[in-house]
């Protein structure tokens, strides 16, 4: 899909026009700031379909740390394919590298810690696979796929249902949900206590701030995995760890990630 896009009906018509058929190239990826490499498998997933007989030399692995001037991949074979592929080909390996670096941020920031960073389902759309490839490339761990591998009971499924006992109960009735784990989303102690009661599989603390947390993970004590959710910067994402949580969302590392500065340069 992404060729697609990219060359339509005609294809590289610059390419085709300036470079002779016959011409070959080499051509490196080199880092231009520093980041964790994540991507590398679409470098030539890209180049399978643009022209096979492209070689490509990978000279760090996914979940490398570079610097700038570190070279990621060198490329060999038709200039005019070499070009084809280029932006598509950074496409891909900025977009994830750039989300295996914040992730790798967030994920030092707890470093000593017991709360472990995931990812949300606020993904570029069709992208989600990938995505969060680079999230557990850059030290995160996934969350749940999509809305079929896991219940998640939150605030609207609550106030629909009637409250969380009753949304919990009609989960538990219903036989889609079979063999599945379920999360309850509370925004107060009492709704913890409640879903506490329930033995469910995990508890999101919403919106909640460091004392909250704390009473939370002191009233649980360890019977519930918890999970905080909401506002996580880099900044405080450390005091929220340090409250005891077990797992701390961050919608940031897939929806707000900059992506890592790459470039692609013919060298001869």
């Amino acid at each position: 899909m992404a060729l697609a896009e990219d060359l339509g009906e005609r294809g590289d018509v610059t390419s085709i026009a300036t470079i002779p058929t016959e011409q070959q190239a080499v051509a490196r990826i080199t880092a231009k700031a520093p980041g964790v490499i994540a991507g590398l498998p679409m470098v030539r997933a890209v180049f399978q379909q643009v022209d096979p007989l492209i070689f490509i030399q990978t000279l760090v692995d996914d979940g490398a740390h570079v610097v700038p001037k570190v070279v990621v991949a060198e490329l060999s074979g038709s200039a005019r394919s070499i070009l084809t592929g280029e932006r598509t080909v950074l496409n891909f390996l900025q977009r994830l590298s750039g989300i295996a670096t914040l992730t790798a941020q967030f994920a030092a920031a707890v470093y000593g810690t017991r709360a472990k960073i995931l990812d949300t389902r606020k993904t570029t759309p069709g992208w989600r696979s990938l995505e969060k490839y680079a999230v557990r490339t850059g030290g995160g761990v996934n969350h749940r796929v999509g809305l079929y591998d896991m219940v998640m009971i939150k605030d609207n499924h609550i106030d629909a249902a009637g409250g969380i006992t009753q949304a919990v109960g009609a989960v538990r009735a219903n036989n889609l949900a079979d063999g599945l784990a379920i999360e309850v989303e509370v925004r107060t102690m009492d709704e913890l206590r409640e879903a506490l009661s329930l033995n469910v599989e995990r508890i999101m603390l919403d919106n909640m701030d460091e004392a909250m947390m704390r009473e939370a993970v002191t009233i649980t004590a360890g019977r519930t995995p918890l999970e905080a959710s909401g506002n996580m910067s880099l900044g405080r994402v450390r005091a929220v760890a340090e409250t005891g949580v077990d797992y701390i969302s961050v919608g940031a590392l897939t929806h707000s990630a900059p992506s890592l500065d790459l470039s692609m340069k013919i060298v001869e």
